[in-house]
């Protein structure tokens, strides 16, 4: 056996490491696909203003992205695309939401949205915190 320490993007690696995940927890979970969910704002020229984008998988929406852009900012859009994308998640029968995020970013956001702070790693850097957060349907 050999062992690399790797410095670049390897899409095969990843996938073939990705694919043993799934395996294992399919064999103690059941069978369960990832399907993505992405809920956007465009201006009139369609260029994308904000939306949040994640996943649903084994009854939780996963969110990994959350962004409006600063000219769209204050008006409620965040709030928007995130109730949206919950209501989509709830059809879809999740039972919870979870992110994370750092301090300089939304922590007080999503706890204006219902989650709960399961987790903070402190000294991200000097000044900033990372936050794990869930929110139960």
């Amino acid at each position: 056996m050999n062992i690399e320490v790797i410095h670049n993007d390897d899409p095969l690696i990843f996938e073939t490491l990705v694919s043993g995940v799934r395996e294992h927890n399919q064999s103690a979970l059941g069978f369960e696909s990832k399907q993505p969910l992405s809920v956007i704002l465009r201006d009139d020229n369609q260029k994308i203003m904000g939306g949040v984008s994640g996943c649903t998988i084994y009854k939780h929406f996963l969110v990994n992205v959350l962004w409006v852009d600063k000219a769209a900012r204050n008006q409620g859009i965040a709030r928007k695309v995130m109730e949206l994308a919950e209501k989509e998640a709830k059809e879809r029968g999740c039972i919870a939401a979870q992110v994370d995020t750092l301090s300089i970013q939304a922590p007080d956001f999503y706890k204006k949205l219902g989650f709960e702070v399961k987790g903070k790693i402190s000294g991200l850097t000097e000044d900033h915190d990372r936050y794990f957060l869930m929110k139960q349907y």
